[in-house]
């Protein structure tokens, strides 16, 4: 039997009214609204924020000897993902595909 998901669906527990309900609910929001997340104590960054007085410490590793870097996407992969050696070089199995 073919069913329209669209059609408003009645049952016998929709007999009760929005007054009944209205009243179920509680009338006070709680204050968690205003509580800043531990995660993140100094609130959410916007963006185009001035970060220039930020330092970030980044420590790049050279390049292992079981890996290369394809010279179609540029990424860093593993011996076991190379497809071929083109003429510029390198080439990832996902970029050969």
């Amino acid at each position: 039997m073919a069913t329209d998901y669209d059609a408003p669906r009645k049952s016998e527990d929709d007999s009760e009214s929005i007054e009944a309900l209205k009243e179920r609910v509680p009338s006070t929001q709680s204050g968690a609204g205003d509580v800043e997340d531990s995660d993140n104590p100094t609130g959410f960054e916007l963006p185009g924020a001035d970060l220039s007085d930020m330092e970030l410490d980044v420590v790049v590793l050279p390049a292992q000897q079981d890996e290369f870097t394809c010279m179609s996407c540029f990424l860093v992969k593993h011996r076991s993902q190379l497809d071929h050696d083109g003429a510029d070089g390198p080439i990832c199995k996902e970029c050969a595909a």
